[in-house]
């Protein structure tokens, strides 16, 4: 795991998933028929359900094209590295318009994951690009059956940072409430936009960018206005149980392999510690955490208070990808005690918890 980082001046890429027929091609084109959305290259899975080519006008390269707005659509003919690095090249060429952000745009079917996982792991586009945002949309009228029914559906929704209601005109506001409901219970942490609010959608998913020091404040604000509805686990290493709210006991369960291993129930859960954290033991205990359960371990948001720094450490990983820690300057509240908040499928809460416990104590 990499150090803290400070100021990051690389192209950001924003991920737009979403379940079949969820509206997402619908609202990448809103969102490219802003003013900002010219400086905007789109990269589309050629197997998505809906075609993009009733918006191409010009064809550049084999697969470089230049929509009705000016932005640029790469059609990513091999895969995400080359599509990537044509783009960029092109671009430095003067063979395209210039351009200041990506989005790529995956299929109904698609786990976002591998694109954050490829985006770090290729050492070339890891100095050019960066995670920005993983956005889902969720059809508003028929969004919680899919969340119940498909578990494509429901990883994209406990993945994202934020998820966007599209629909919301012509569901039912009974339709649209058991959506929000079901959302809220898959991924408490995640900002739930309106597809129909477009004036504040440019703002709320390009410009707060929950992975950029420079907006990282303001998106731990909202974290941290989720945490209460988050059951918190406190260790109690004496008793053998851990501690939820309100004094609620948590026992410990092994955990073993069966059938259902990559399935099972998605839950969220927060860990408390109030002792400071060894920033190298903790690394060494994540990386090995995600190594072995990273499939299952669907996101981690959380501030760390790190022994000698001024504020916390800010961590952020999508399963096994964790994007590199950044540091405040200050702490958001009066709380300086650790708070890290899992979204986990199939994994029990207490196990994790009392792997933490277990690595850190033998530091002590």
């Amino acid at each position: 795991m990499e150090g803290v980082r400070g100021m990051d001046d690389r192209i950001p890429v924003t991920v737009l998933t979403g379940f079949l027929g969820s509206g997402k091609t619908t609202l990448l084109q809103r969102l490219l028929s802003c003013e900002d959305g010219a400086g905007v290259a789109v990269i589309v899975n050629e197997l998505g359900e809906v075609s993009l080519d009733h918006l191409f006008v010009q064809k550049l390269t084999e697969s470089t094209i230049v929509l009705k707005n000016g932005c640029i659509c790469c059609t990513m003919r091999e895969d995400l590295q080359t599509g990537l690095r044509e783009l960029i090249d092109n671009r430095d060429r003067g063979l395209i318009a210039p351009f200041d952000r990506v989005v790529i745009e995956t299929t109904g079917l698609a786990d976002p994951t591998p694109i954050a996982m490829t985006l770090d792991g290729d050492l070339l586009l890891k100095r050019q690009v960066r995670l920005a945002n993983i956005i889902a949309t969720i059809d508003a009228m028929f969004g919680a059956d899919q969340l119940r029914e498909h578990e494509e559906s429901m990883r994209q929704a406990a993945i994202a940072d934020r998820l966007v209601l599209t629909k919301t005109d012509i569901a039912s506001k009974e339709e649209t409430a058991r959506t929000r409901e079901k959302i809220h219970a898959v991924n408490p942490m995640a900002v739930v936009l309106d597809a129909c609010s477009l004036e504040s959608l440019w703002t709320q998913l390009f410009d707060i960018d929950p992975f950029d020091p420079r907006t990282k404040s303001s998106e731990v604000q909202h974290w941290l206005k989720r945490l209460p509805s988050i059951e918190v686990l406190k260790s109690s290493r004496s008793s053998g149980r851990y501690q939820g709210k309100n004094g609620k006991n948590v026992m410990i369960r092994g955990y073993h392999k069966d059938k259902n291993e990559e399935g099972g129930e998605i839950q969220t859960f927060a860990i408390r510690t109030e002792k400071p954290l060894n920033w190298t033991a903790f690394a060494i205990w994540l990386s090995a955490l995600l190594h072995r359960h990273g499939n299952r371990i669907l996101r981690i948001k959380g501030l760390l208070n790190v022994p000698g720094a001024l504020g916390p450490v800010v961590l952020n990983a999508v399963q096994s990808h964790i994007t590199p820690p950044m540091h405040l300057d200050e702490w958001p509240d009066e709380d300086h005690t650790s708070r890290i908040v899992f979204i986990v499928q199939g994994l029990s809460p207490g196990l994790i918890q009392k792997s933490l416990d277990c690595f850190l104590s033998v530091l002590e």
